[in-house]
C-alpha cells in the first residue's frame, strides 16, 4: 500500500498524539472528544464496536454521552431524530440491513433539517446473508438528502467525524451528515492515527455547543410545529431549499477541510487525485481500495504508462464538475463500483460519472464499468492492474469491448452444484406415536402423554451434527429437546442469530427439515405468509402430489435479541392467530454480534454495551418479560421451558404442536446457556440453567387458553436458592455480589420476587 509519510505524520498548529487504532475505535474516539449529547444505537456488525467502545469509555467516566440502546435500527433512528429536534448534538452508527431498516427515517431528518452525524460502516445487504464489506448499503443512502463523506482509512474516519459535525451545523447547510467507511477493512483494520491531544482543541474547531437557535422544540417562548403536512407548492419549495443546502455543503466542506488542514496538517480535498496531472488512463475507486490502486499507478508510471487514480472524499453532493475536469484529458477510465445498480448497466458511480462527462461536454473519455469486491471480496494490486488494463486497451483501440461487467465472479459449473449430503427425514421415524395429546371434554384442557426421554432417543434429530456453534452453546441441546416433543414434519424459519449463522454456511446446511431464513424484524410475518399459503394451497388441492401424510408444524426460531427488533411483527402474527409456533431461545443478549445488551439482558449484567466500571455497573434497566407480553395478545398457548426439567419441556412441546395445528399461534421461551458471553465455564452450563430456574429468575409455567399454571415450583420442592447463588457462577454478574453493587442486586432481587409473586397469584386465580 502506498504510504504518504508526510500525511501519516502530519504537522499542524495544535498538539496531536499518535495512536494505533481501528476505524471503529476512531469513530468512537472522535465522538467522545466531541462529547455528543445523545447516541441512539442498535448493534449490527461491523458497526457495533462503535457503541461498544463508547460504552466502555462511559463506564470509565471519559464522556457524558447519553447512550440509548434501541429496540431496533428503526427505533434508534427515531431516538436520534427526536434528540436532534430537541437541539443537542446527536451521533449514531449502523450498517447494511440495519441502515435499510431505518431508511424511511433518513429523509425525514434531512427534510426537516435537523443536524446529526451517523457513521455507516458499509456492508453487504441481504439476501442471501453476508456480513462483509461492500457499498450496497451506501448506495441506498444517495437519495436520502444527507451529505456523504468518505473514509479510506482509520485516520480519515477520525478526521471526517470531526469535520462532519461542523458541516452539519453550518447555517448554510443544517443537514444530517453520513460518514462512510468500509466494513471489516477500515472498521477493524488498525493503523497509526493522529488525533487532537486535547478535547478543548476539538471544541475550538467544532464549537463547544451547538449554534444558537438550535434549541428547537425545547424553546418554551417560541413553540414550533415539526414536520407539518404540506401541499404544493410548499412541499416543492421545502425540497428546493434542501437541495440548495445540499449543494452548499460542497463549498462549506471545502472551507472546513482547508481550515482543518491548517490546524492538523491533513487535507481532504473533495476529490483525491493521484498523479492525474497528465494521466491518459485512470481508475476511479472509493474508500479502502483507493489506497491500494496508488501502488498500481506508481508501477505503471515506472513502465512509462501515464496512469492516475481518482477517489472522492465526498459523494453527496456529487462532485460532477470536478470529476469531469479531472477526466478532461483522459482517454479511458475504469470505474469500480462495489455495488450494482441492478439493470442500470453500471453501478451508481459509473452512471453519475457518465452523466457528469456528458453534462460538462467531455466527449473523448471512454468509460468502462466493473462491479467488484462484493461480499467483502478482497481487492489486491493485481486486481488494480486488471482494471487499468481494461482502460489501456480502450485507450489504444478507441472503443470499449465490454462496457459493463462484473469482475471477480466465477462461472457456474453444473458439476459443482450442491449435492444432498443427508437423506431427508422419514415421516415414519418422526411420527412415533409415543406422544399423544387429547382434549379432556370435561375440563377443556389437554391431556398429554409423554414417555421417558430414553424412549425417544431413536427419534432422528432435526439438526445434523457438525454445525459451528461455540463449545457449550445451549441452543441446540435445547432445541433438540423441544423437537423431540414434536411429531411428524416441520417447516422451520430461523431469524438471524447464532442458531442461523452456525448451521447454514453455504453450500452446507445442518438442517434436515425445510429451513427458511429472514431477518430479525420480519421472521414472524414471513412465516405467517408460509402458513397461510400452505393452508390455501391445501384447500385448493394443489399439494396432493407432494406425499404430505399429515399437516406440517410450522416453527419460527428466534433468539439473540430477535424478540426486540422482531416484537412488532410477532405481536401482529399473534393477533392474527396464525397456526404456528414462535420459539425463543433466550441467551440474554445479542450473542451473534458479540454479546451486546438486548432487552432480555437482566439488570446489572455485563455485556459489551453495558460495561462495568467506576461510573456504571452493567445494564441499567430490567429484562423484558416476552412470555407475558405475548400472553397479553390472548393467543391460545404460551409456555416457558428449560432443559433442567426435560419432561416438562417435552409435554409443552406436544401441547404447542396441538395448538399450532388446531387452534392458532403458540409462543414459547427456553433459557439456554452461552458460556462464551456469560463468561462461565462450559462444564457448568446445566448447573447454571438449574440455578436460574430454582432462583425463580426463570420460572417454568404455561398459559393455556388464558389459564396460568406453574409447572415447576422450586419452593414446593424445597429447592429454591438465593438469586446470588446463580449470579456468582458467571463472570458477567460476579460484580453484583460486591458491596458497591448491593443496591443493583437488591433491585434485581426485588424484581424477580415481584414477578414470581405475581405469577403465583395468577396460578391460584384463573381470572388473573
Amino acid at each position: 500500500m502506498a504510504i504518504e509519510i508526510n500525511k501519516e505524520v502530519s504537522q499542524g498548529t495544535v498538539e496531536q498524539r499518535m495512536v494505533y487504532e481501528s476505524g471503529n475505535e476512531m469513530a468512537a474516539y472522535a465522538a467522545h472528544q466531541i462529547n455528543y449529547h445523545v447516541m441512539g444505537y442498535f448493534p449490527i456488525s461491523p458497526s457495533t464496536e462503535v457503541a461498544q467502545f463508547l460504552d466502555l469509555m462511559k463506564a470509565n467516566g471519559q464522556h457524558d454521552i447519553k447512550l440509548i440502546p434501541a429496540d431496533g435500527e428503526h427505533g434508534s433512528a427515531g431516538i436520534c431524530y427526536g434528540a436532534s429536534a430537541a437541539g443537542g448534538r446527536v451521533f449514531n452508527a449502523t450498517s447494511s440491513n440495519g441502515y435499510l431498516y431505518m431508511l424511511e427515517q433518513m429523509p425525514v431528518q434531512s427534510g426537516t433539517r435537523f443536524p446529526m452525524v451517523m457513521n455507516l460502516v458499509c456492508r453487504s445487504v441481504s439476501g442471501p446473508l453476508d456480513i462483509h464489506g461492500d457499498h450496497s448499503d451506501l448506495y441506498f443512502a444517495l437519495n436520502t438528502g444527507w451529505p456523504i463523506l468518505m473514509c479510506r482509512d482509520p485516520q480519515a474516519v477520525y478526521d471526517m467525524n470531526i469535520m462532519a459535525l461542523k458541516l452539519a451545523e453550518d447555517a448554510q447547510v443544517r443537514l444530517p451528515v453520513l460518514v462512510a467507511s468500509d466494513g471489516y477493512f477500515t472498521s477493524h483494520q488498525k493503523r497509526r492515527v493522529q488525533t487532537f491531544a486535547h478535547r478543548a482543541d476539538v471544541h475550538a474547531f467544532v464549537g463547544e455547543k451547538p449554534p444558537e437557535g438550535y434549541n428547537q422544540v425545547l424553546d418554551r417562548n417560541n413553540p414550533i410545529t415539526v414536520g407539518p403536512y404540506m401541499n404544493e407548492p410548499d412541499y416543492i419549495n421545502n425540497c428546493y431549499q434542501q437541495s440548495v443546502a445540499m449543494y452548499n455543503a460542497a463549498d462549506i466542506f471545502d472551507k472546513i477541510r482547508q481550515e482543518y488542514a491548517v490546524i492538523t496538517g491533513r487535507d481532504y480535498p473533495i476529490l483525491d487525485l493521484y498523479r492525474m496531472e497528465d494521466a491518459e488512463v485512470a481508475v476511479f475507486l472509493m474508500n479502502s481500495a483507493s489506497e491500494i490502486i496508488k501502488d498500481v499507478v506508481d508501477q505503471l508510471r515506472a513502465q512509462g504508462i501515464k496512469a492516475g487514480s481518482i477517489a472522492p472524499n465526498m459523494i453527496r453532493p456529487f462532485p460532477a464538475k470536478k470529476i469531469a475536469e479531472a477526466l478532461q484529458g483522459v482517454k479511458a477510465v475504469t470505474i469500480g463500483d462495489r455495488a450494482d445498480s441492478y439493470g442500470a448497466h453500471g453501478g451508481n458511480m459509473t452512471n453519475e460519472i457518465k452523466a457528469a462527462l456528458f453534462t460538462h461536454r467531455v466527449t473523448g473519455t471512454q468509460v468502462i464499468s466493473r462491479i467488484y469486491g462484493l461480499g467483502g471480496k478482497d481487492f489486491y494490486a493485481e486486481d488494480g492492474h486488471h482494471m487499468f488494463q481494461l482502460a489501456i486497451e480502450a485507450a489504444a483501440s478507441g472503443e470499449v469491448a465490454v462496457p459493463f461487467d462484473y469482475y471477480g465472479h466465477t462461472p457456474g459449473d453444473p458439476g459443482n452444484a450442491p449435492k444432498r449430503v443427508l437423506e431427508p427425514l422419514r415421516y415414519e421415524d418422526l411420527k412415533t406415536g409415543l406422544i399423544t395429546v387429547d382434549r379432556d371434554e370435561a375440563t377443556g384442557k389437554l391431556k398429554v402423554k409423554v414417555p421417558p426421554i430414553r424412549q425417544l432417543t431413536k427419534k432422528p434429530k432435526r439438526l445434523a451434527p457438525g454445525h459451528g456453534a461455540c463449545p457449550g452453546c445451549g441452543i441446540f441441546s435445547g432445541l433438540e429437546l423441544f423437537f423431540k416433543g414434536i411429531e411428524g414434519d416441520i417447516v422451520a424459519l430461523y431469524q438471524t442469530g447464532c442458531a442461523m449463522v452456525v448451521t447454514t454456511g453455504f453450500p452446507y446446511s445442518s438442517h434436515k427439515a425445510t429451513y427458511i431464513h429472514n431477518l430479525f424484524q420480519n421472521g414472524a410475518a414471513t412465516l405467517s405468509g408460509v402458513v397461510e399459503m400452505f393452508w390455501e394451497r391445501k384447500r385448493r388441492g394443489e399439494l396432493d402430489a407432494y406425499g404430505l401424510q399429515d399437516d406440517f408444524t410450522f416453527v419460527m426460531i428466534t433468539g439473540d435479541g430477535g424478540m426486540d427488533i422482531g416484537m412488532g411483527p410477532a405481536i401482529g402474527s399473534a393477533l392474527r392467530n396464525h397456526k404456528m409456533i414462535i420459539l425463543e431461545y433466550d441467551n440474554e443478549g445479542y450473542m451473534n454480534t458479540g454479546a451486546q445488551l438486548s432487552y432480555s439482558t437482566p439488570l446489572g449484567h455485563r455485556t459489551s454495551t453495558s460495561n462495568v466500571g467506576k461510573h456504571q455497573g452493567g445494564k441499567l434497566f430490567h429484562h423484558k418479560d416476552t412470555a407475558q407480553i405475548m400472553a397479553a395478545t390472548n393467543i391460545p398457548y404460551v409456555f416457558t421451558g428449560s432443559e433442567s426439567v426435560p419432561q416438562d419441556l417435552l409435554r409443552k412441546a406436544a401441547k404447542a404442536q396441538y395448538y399450532a395445528q388446531n387452534v392458532g399461534l403458540v409462543y414459547g421461551k427456553i433459557l439456554i446457556t452461552c458460556p462464551l458471553n456469560w463468561l462461565s465455564e462450559e462444564k457448568i452450563g446445566q448447573t447454571l440453567i438449574d440455578e436460574a430456574v430454582n432462583s425463580c429468575f426463570f420460572p417454568l409455567y404455561d398459559i393455556e387458553e388464558g389459564i396460568t399454571s406453574i409447572t415447576y415450583n422450586p419452593e414446593e420442592k424445597g429447592k429454591r436458592i438465593p438469586l446470588g447463588d446463580w449470579l456468582k457462577n458467571m463472570g458477567k454478574t460476579k460484580h453484583l455480589t460486591r458491596p458497591e453493587y448491593a443496591e443493583a442486586l437488591k433491585s434485581f432481587e426485588d424484581e424477580v420476587e415481584r414477578r414470581w409473586m405475581r405469577l403465583k397469584a395468577r396460578h391460584e386465580n384463573a381470572y388473573l
